[in-house]
């Protein structure tokens, strides 16, 4: 968890601008709040590093996919092509939207692949949520072609990919809507937060409006706004944006450690012919928040976590078996099992969840292992996990080869 790791002085002195003038609201109160504007700096900042136009915070990255969605008018019946590797909040965004998630398969990019997104467009898909997972980006150019060739909005879930690039352009930028998330778990943090950039001029309106209540923002008078249409409170806090205007200006910091360190492990685990590692177009371009690497088979990949485990090495991901990041434990998803009804319960659906199949997934999945990359190991932490690394790696490959 990079950013957590790096709180200090900075934080604090962002916070206690906002406790001083007392206004926690990221709207109006012009005289009271002294100039102090946490969420609006924020924004600009975003939009100035990945290069875009526009940027809206909102309370979450799960809150971001929504309202990027409700800001491209994807709603009730819409298909939307997502994959089923990714934080369950991209499929929660499409489902209380209205829309219809459609899965289609990941490859060893662990994003969605292009062929398998052909095959599962349909006259009803409006769009493809395409989701950078694991800090670095997939077939972005072969998947634009093909957003084109089918006139479908691409919305870019880049909540773990803040800093990832193809060919110096950022993450996020590449289709009409990119999101962000800045939880606590993200490369930089705000607790809790979320940002979506785009350079739409009406998508940004749409969106600004739509995450409270409707509002236009246009006025000193707050309760004299017009509302253009009906909105959610998806609204952040000026605290919020605070802690992470002091994070994000410390991402290219934790993206230089991130790829020193990224790279250590990497020669490691390299030694290993065994091992192949996830494919990424442009490598330059890796955030290097993990150091993603398939085993052999699913057997095998599991005989590796467990020595990582005995050897003490924290970090450690094996997707298969998680709970909210793989569809093979999604029951509530293949049941549908909502506390309210949802389109989706009276819809007519191009996939039964309940019997989905994607075992062109599971193959990429259940040999995947994502091995968390942290800034602030000391040289002595580093060097002692490497050693763990490499004995737990040839104590798996010796008993294999055995």
């Amino acid at each position: 968890m990079p950013g957590v790791e790096l709180f200090g002085a900075e934080e604090r002195k962002e916070v206690n601008d906002v406790m001083e003038t007392g206004i926690l609201f990221r709207y109006n109160h012009d005289k009271e709040r002294a100039g102090i504007w946490k969420a609006k700096t924020l924004e600009k900042e975003i939009a100035e590093y990945v290069g875009t136009k526009y940027c809206h915070f909102v309370s979450s990255g799960t809150t971001a996919v929504q309202t990027a969605m409700a800001a491209c008018g994807i709603g009730y019946g819409d298909e939307v092509i997502v994959p089923p590797y990714t934080y369950i909040a991209t499929i929660e965004g499409v489902m209380f939207s209205g829309a219809i998630p459609v899965f289609a398969d990941v490859d060893e990019t662990i994003c969605l692949s292009p062929a398998s997104i052909r095959k599962a467009i349909t006259p009803k898909t409006r769009a493809i949520a395409l989701v950078h997972m694991c800090g670095a980006i997939g077939h972005i150019e072969e998947i634009i072609e093909i957003c084109k060739e089918h006139n479908l909005i691409l919305l870019e879930d880049a909540a773990q990919a803040l800093g990832a690039t193809h060919k110096g352009k950022y993450a996020g930028t590449f289709g009409q809507i990119g999101c962000y998330s800045f939880d606590f778990f993200k490369i930089v943090t705000a607790g809790e937060g979320g940002a979506i950039v785009t350079n739409d001029e009406q998508l940004y309106k749409n969106a600004d409006s739509f995450s409270d209540h409707g509002h236009d923002h246009i006025g000193a008078l707050r309760g004299m706004e017009n509302h253009p249409h009906i909105g959610l409170n998806f609204r952040t806090s000026e605290l919020h944006a605070a802690v992470g205007l002091a994070q994000f200006r410390k991402i290219q910091q934790i993206l230089d450690l991130q790829r020193i360190n990224q790279k250590k492990l990497k020669a490691v685990v390299e030694k290993f012919p065994q091992i192949t590692f996830r494919y990424i177009p442009d490598e330059a371009g890796d955030s290097c928040t993990f150091l993603c690497f398939f085993g052999p088979d699913e057997a095998t990949t599991r005989k590796i976590v467990k020595a990582f485990a005995e050897n003490g090495i924290d970090g450690i991901q094996y997707w298969y078996d998680n709970m909210y990041h793989y569809i093979r434990n999604w029951g509530h998803i293949k049941s549908l099992a909502s506390v309210t009804k949802l389109p989706l319960h009276v819809l007519d659906q191009p996939q039964d969840y309940a019997t989905l199949q994607l075992p062109d997934s599971d193959k990429v999945i259940s040999r995947l292992i994502s091995m968390l990359v942290k800034v602030g190991w000391s040289e002595a932490q580093l060097e002692e996990r490497l050693q763990k690394i490499e004995s737990a790696l040839q104590s798996v490959f010796e008993k294999v080869e055995a």
